[in-house]
């Protein structure tokens, strides 16, 4: 135990941290899979369904009923174990982990312990200055969600103060993978970063796989942090925390960097780190004390007796590797100089989650360039005042990759200019229709490009100066200006003055 004369929730600066102690960590990441139906029943996994309608006796836990595996989840386990560069077991079984928790129908987690799937893999991952980082991964094992819990009466929203507890099981057996790092060393300052890094990177592979929606903000990936520190020149590692469901990116790196400076502070002092999971408090930046933190003994795993081994034949294995994507990290590197992006573009496309969003664009007929700028510009600023990404936007279908196209179109042949896109997006994005129908239905035009239209207004504006139109008759093609300026006034500016020019030389030709 923590001594009393030590503050435990005290802190020091990073530098002194740094000055003293080596960080080690471990990055356990959940990931739900995008299957219609549970791990071992036919229940639906539709995210934000009415609270316990999604349930039966499978995934209640009810005397005498029986699980059967899904077979799309375990194909999409071995999917990913592939994508990870790992081996993928010949034959491994399900067992039951043991623990009471309000959440667990069953009073115990069906998981796989000593034999999972997927094992000993590796994970390249890019930093912000180019460098890259191997992340070793133990073990990718598939297993079961949880229900969840809602605690009511509190100011929190945790048990601690609530008057009473709701539980919804919709969630509870929906299939999970559990993706395992090694303890990974030589992070040193950058281990925030790092591990931002590698969640991010993870996301993107699973992503590029189709095997789930990976947002974070939803739940369907969350990754819970495990953190130590070593005295420096030492090799014995510390005593760990973990830091449960981190759902941002950025909290990712908060938290290493805050149990860091909370773990060094206790050090200091002349105290011991207690293994307990601990609460991430989005807030305040802060991690708070869950519960002390039970080693895999206290779980009491043993074989699950409802369930047959899970044994995928090389072929079956071999089939599966043939439908990998190519990496993302590969594939931005392609994109990149396809579309002839500078470092700092593609950067700033990344870092915005925009890479799949300007390949949809391209591929409905706008150039790279014209796609970049609309979507980080004009587009980006309108989803920030709306308090959402852009990507969330484009989900919503404020904004679609062939109306960026369409306008990138318009832009092209001037049929609206910079200042008609800054008119254009804000009602787009308002629902008025396609930036076509927006700029036809306000007058937007910049240019008026439909030759029909120009003709009418051509034919009356000669009708309305027939000596002129003499004149260019008689050979005298410098009186067209004063009919082209005409024109212009006409169509209120809105004329493309080189095409005006050819319809009056030609109607009147001698």
């Amino acid at each position: 135990m923590t001594s009393t004369h030590v503050d435990t929730e005290a802190t020091i600066s990073f530098d002194e941290v740094m000055a003293s102690f080596d960080p080690v960590m471990g990055l356990e990441v959940h990931v739900e899979l995008g299957t219609n139906t549970k791990m071992f029943c036919g229940c639906a996994t539709e995210f934000g369904a009415e609270p316990n309608t999604q349930v039966c006796p499978v995934c209640l836990g009810l005397p005498g009923a029986l699980p059967v595996v899904n077979e799309k989840a375990v194909e999409s386990a071995i999917r990913i174990g592939l994508a990870l560069n790992c081996e993928i077991a010949q034959w491994c079984r399900f067992a039951r982990k043991n623990y009471f928790y309000p959440d667990m129908p069953k009073n115990f987690q069906t998981s796989q312990y000593d034999e999972p799937i997927a094992f000993e893999g590796y994970l390249d991952v890019p930093l912000d200055d180019g460098s890259t980082y191997r992340v070793e991964i133990e073990r990718a094992h598939m297993e079961e969600d949880t229900g969840k819990s809602l605690h009511v009466g509190g100011s929190t929203g945790r048990i601690h103060g609530a008057t009473h507890s709701l539980v919804d099981y919709n969630r509870a057996g929906i299939p999970l993978i559990e993706i395992v790092t090694k303890p990974l060393r030589g992070a040193g300052e950058r281990a925030g970063e790092i591990a931002r890094a590698y969640v991010a990177t993870l996301r993107d592979l699973l992503k590029a796989l189709d095997v789930s929606d990976v947002k974070m903000e939803q739940g369907s990936m969350r990754c819970d942090v495990n953190l130590s520190l070593m005295p420096k020149g030492e090799t014995t590692l510390g005593t760990r925390t973990e830091t449960k469901n981190v759902n941002s990116l950025r909290s990712v790196e908060r938290a290493v960097r805050y149990e860091m400076c909370r773990h060094g502070a206790i050090l200091q002092q002349g105290g011991t780190i207690l293994q307990e999971t601990r609460h991430w408090h989005e807030d305040t930046g802060v991690t708070t004390s869950g519960r002390v933190k039970s080693d895999a003994d206290d779980y009491r795993y043993f074989p699950e007796p409802d369930l047959v081994p899970v044994a995928p034949s090389r072929e079956t294995v071999e089939e599966l590797r043939a439908t990998l994507p190519e990496p993302p990290a590969e594939r931005r590197k392609r994109l990149q100089s396809e579309w002839g992006f500078s470092d700092l573009e593609m950067r700033d496309v990344l870092n915005a989650g925009l890479v799949d969003l300007i390949g949809e664009t391209v591929a409905a007929g706008s150039t790279p360039e014209t796609a970049r700028k609309v979507w980080l510009g004009e587009v980006a600023r309108h989803a920030k005042q709306l308090g959402i990404s852009v990507p969330e936007l484009a989900d919503k279908g404020l904004m679609t990759p062939a109306w960026v196209a369409e306008l990138d179109t318009m832009l092209a042949h001037t049929y609206i200019d910079s200042n008609g896109l800054k008119k254009v997006v804000p009602r787009v994005l308002g629902g008025e229709g396609s930036p076509k129908e927006v700029v036809d239905a306000n007058g937007l035009q910049a240019v008026v490009i439909d030759d029909s239209v120009l003709e009418v207004a051509v034919d009356k504006v000669i009708e309305a100066n027939l000596d002129v139109a003499q004149k260019v008759r008689d050979g005298k093609v410098q009186a067209a200006g004063a009919l082209i300026g005409q024109v212009m006034k006409e169509m209120k500016g809105q004329a493309d003055a080189g095409k005006a020019r050819e319809i009056i030389l030609a109607k009147l030709a001698p």
